[in-house]
Order: structure tokens, then sequence, then C-alpha cells
């Protein structure tokens, strides 16, 4: 399967696509290779794409006062990524997106976007079907944090994601889940035995 492919896959996850509305939708995607380490948005920069990650994994995160980094997302395959306040009301960002492996992605800009979702309401319904399952799951994340132990969010977290537990390191788990690092390990000890 292609790069493009993948994408289509994704988009028909909600409805299907006709061949015009295929090469439309291709077209308003670059392909983008992003080595371990690269930042594809930083504080104080608006954040111009939105993201879809073919191969590889990132994590968004803010850094507080203090300098303690506090993991917001990670994103693996077929997932998306970007600071979303800052794209979508183009105005400066206020968390980095990294890569955490060398990835693949496609990129769409805001202006191609937004010309995409006016031009056809298939691409409308697509966007606004992703944003609300954005909201639903940010929502449960929140009452997991409010209302659940550090031990279960990180029992639940392996059981939902195995694949990313593996993948990112340590710390980056730790704080997307609330706790230190150290915790984290001695947390895993005791789950082991």
């Amino acid at each position: 399967m292609t790069e493009y492919e993948k994408l289509i896959a994704h988009f028909e996850k909600y409805v299907s696509l006709s061949k015009d509305e295929k090469e439309r939708l291709i077209s308003s995607f670059n392909l983008i290779k992003v080595k371990k380490r690269q930042f594809i948005v930083q504080p104080n920069f608006v954040a111009k794409h939105r993201y879809f990650v073919l191969k590889g994994a990132f994590r968004t995160y803010v850094v507080s006062n203090e300098g303690e980094e506090h993991t917001i997302q990670f994103a693996i395959e077929d997932w998306w990524i970007s600071d979303y306040n800052s794209y979508i009301f183009q105005q400066p960002a206020t968390m980095f997106v990294v890569a955490l492996e060398n990835s693949t992605v496609l990129q769409i800009d805001y202006t191609s976007e937004q010309k995409l979702k006016s031009s056809n309401h298939t691409f409308e319904t697509i966007f606004r079907m992703m944003a609300e399952r954005s909201t639903a799951f940010m929502q449960r994340r929140i009452i997991t944090n409010l209302t659940k132990s550090a031990e279960e969010r990180y029992n639940e977290f392996i059981e939902k994601y195995p694949s990313i537990t593996n993948r990112v390191p340590q710390y980056t788990l730790a704080s997307y889940l609330g706790f230190t690092t150290e915790f984290l390990s001695r947390l895993r000890s005791r789950l082991r035995k």
C-alpha cells in the first residue's frame, strides 16, 4: 500500500470517497521525512500544518515555568498530530511536537485544509468526525487523570496502547501519565513481581 493509499484508507474509515475526491485529497498533502529528535512544531511559531503519521512516532509536550516537561499526546502510525490550538486558530504555538523515531508523515497546511473542506461536504464531514473523536478522547483522558490512581492509569494505557509503551522513552510515558520516571520504574518493578 502506498503512502497516499494509507491516507485514503484512513479517510474511508469515516466515509466512502469518489475517484475525484481521492485525487483532490492526495493533491492537498505533501510527503515529508522527519528525523528522530526533529521538531515539527515549536512554541511561539504558528503551527502551519497538521500531520498524518505514516511511519514513526511523535510526542507533543509543554514545558512548565519550572522547566518540567508534560507530555500531552503521542502519535504513531495512522494517527494525527500538531499543536491544534495553534493550527486551528493560526496563532503562536505553546507546545513542542518532536519525532521520537525517524518518521514519515503526510502534511496538510491550514489553507489547503480549509479549501478542501469548503470545496466538498464530504471533507467537511470527515474533519468534523475526526475532531469529535479527538474531543471525546481528550475528555476521557481528563476524567481518567482526575478519577483513577497512577497504577490504574498505567495499566489502562498499556492495555489500550501496548505498541506505544515499548516505543517511547520511559520519561515521556511517565510525564504523559502524570508521574515521575522514578515512580514509573518502581511501579513497573512492583507489577513484574
